[in-house]
């Protein structure tokens, strides 16, 4: 044994030799196993989970319960097919297991996730679309449903003739009177009427109208046209009235700002853009700077932050900094409300809280990916809104590409800079396509002017939340805090309006999935390119 040893271990040995260590073997002869390569990867074993879990819950939602039901049942069959075909494979004395191995477990994990999905989609397509609600609807009935607001009132555009403004809301229904019988109910409907619909969000309502069914793949089990305004039957909950009560406080203290600011603030804030002037509304929209009023990721990563520096300076112990970012984070999803890139950034956040608390940092792709999978597996609906979609994408590219493209133009300008240009040039790219299948137009300026515009997202936020919470107890704390937040937004109104009057400020561009195909494929060559030859310059400099 000791002969063949040596044998293996013989031949000449460079104690420069790349790839190699010298390190004492069980009988004093050197280890020459090559050297562990310490360089930081990326963990990508989930995302093959997350992506078969999207495009399952996008696929299911669509379909009938019994197809959901039947395409978990294959999944289930093919996860078991995969056990047995690993426990065959084993012997007494078989090496370690090798690449067959690991494919044979993924296969078995993507099976095991696509199952889950299904049970999940089967079973909340069964129940919206049974029960006495879906049979109304279908008649086109005319009731009277009673139950809690679940969104805030939006803005859809004007009536037939360019007459009064149309709303929608969504309201969670507890009961419905139709064709002379009460019955109890439990789901979503999509309420749709009026400039007079405009309810506190939260409030026990009473409406009268027309049903019909839900969008195909929509979360709402039926449609409800009201023409005239809801009755309140009660007011919403001390938790939705305190935070309603924060909210609409700062609508008070920014009540005297200039226009621009009197949209900004809140929007930047708790994302309640109904003030945000309908030309600032379309400059930023031109210039790439929606994200500004859609809660999401940048307001988390902003508070926890914040969070996270206070409780360091106090001296707190790792568990209560993480106590107090969940806290901060939980009540900051209740206040402006769990819409779908709010419920993955928090999840997100919590993930990173789940890490603190262990002392074990997390990784960015394996906690989105799983946030993806877990998010989809409770709400299957999720994968068919665009705000998730965008703030997954945005996360994603941030995560994966902002660096790489960072690392190509750190030897040109300062390592701060670099990281300026490729954070919103990575969620660019990665955006552009989905923003597209919204309206067929691209934004050329976008980079630059979120380059601009980054510098102001801090303190609008900060100091609009810190408004928001000061108002109803220190008006005039609160009032000089949105008086810093509207000095921000000034900065960020100017940016969109300026980038919006540029010439070619707005570029038409195919449509539909054909031109948002064409988009993503000439971003990646573009991209490929780029960090490709950062990567060739690097090593050259090595």
């Amino acid at each position: 044994m000791s002969s063949s040893g040596c044998e293996r271990t013989s031949g000449p040995v460079s104690a420069g030799a790349p790839g190699t260590e010298l390190r004492p073997g069980a009988r004093g002869a050197p280890d020459l196993r090559p050297a562990p390569d310490l360089r930081p990867t990326t963990d990508l074993r989930l995302v093959p989970a997350a992506l078969a879990a999207w495009v399952t819950s996008a696929a299911g939602v669509g379909m009938s319960t019994a197809t959901v039901a039947l395409t978990g049942c294959l999944a289930l069959a093919v996860a078991a097919l995969v056990t047995l075909v690993t426990r065959r494979a084993r012997r007494p004395r078989s090496r370690a297991p090798g690449r067959g191995a690991d494919v044979l477990s993924s296969c078995w994990f993507l099976a095991c996730v696509v199952a889950l999905v299904c049970v999940s989609a089967a079973a909340q397509l069964h129940v919206r679309g049974t029960g006495p609600l879906t049979r109304l609807a279908a008649d086109g009935a005319t009731v009277v449903v009673v139950g809690v607001v679940r969104a805030e009132p939006e803005a859809v555009g004007t009536g037939s003739g360019g007459g009064a403004p149309r709303r929608t809301t969504v309201v969670a229904v507890e009961a419905v009177t139709g064709r002379g019988a009460t019955v109890r109910v439990s789901a979503l409907v999509l309420v749709r009427g009026g400039a007079e619909l405009v309810v506190p969000y939260g409030a026990r309502v009473e409406l009268r109208g027309r049903l019909g069914p839900g969008q195909p793949g929509a979360r709402e089990s039926a449609v409800l046209a009201v023409d005239g305004a809801p009755r309140v039957l009660g007011p919403p909950g001390m938790v939705d009235r305190e935070l309603g009560r924060l909210r609409s406080t700062l609508l008070e203290v920014t009540d005297g700002f200039p226009a621009d600011a009197r949209g900004l603030v809140p929007g930047a804030a708790v994302g309640d853009t109904s003030r945000l002037p309908a030309d600032l509304d379309e400059a930023m929209r031109v210039a790439g700077l929606t994200h500004v009023t859609a809660v999401s990721g940048g307001h988390f990563a902003v508070l926890s932050s914040t969070v996270l520096g206070l409780a360091a300076l106090l001296g707190l112990p790792r568990w209560a900094r993480a106590l107090a970012v969940g806290a901060v984070m939980t009540w900051f999803v209740l206040l402006v409300h769990p819409e779908p890139s709010v419920l993955r950034a928090a999840a997100m956040g919590l993930a990173g809280v789940v890490g603190l608390l262990v002392g074990r940092p997390s990784r960015a792709v394996p906690a989105l990916a799983a946030t993806v999978v877990v998010l989809l597996v409770v709400d299957p609906w999720l994968a068919r809104s665009y705000g998730f979609v965008l703030s997954v994408a945005a996360t994603g590219a941030i995560v994966l590409l902002a660096p790489r493209l960072a690392a190509r133009v750190r030897g040109l300008v300062p390592h701060w800079l670099a990281l300026a240009i490729a954070v919103p040039v990575a969620a660019q790219a990665a955006c552009g396509p989905v923003l597209l299948m919204l309206q067929p137009t691209l934004s050329p300026y976008a980079v630059p002017a979120n380059v601009l515009a980054a510098p102001a997202l801090v303190p609008a936020t900060l100091l609009g939340v810190g408004a928001t919470v000061t108002g109803p107890w220190a008006p005039e704390v609160a009032g000089l805090l949105a008086r810093g937040a509207a000095g921000a937004t000034w900065w960020i109104a100017t940016v969109a309006r300026t980038f919006a009057g540029l010439p070619g400020a707005s570029v038409a561009w195919p449509g539909g999935a054909v031109g948002a195909a064409l988009l993503a494929g000439l971003t990646a060559a573009v991209l490929g390119i780029l960090v490709r030859g950062g990567r060739s310059r690097s090593e050259e400099r090595a």
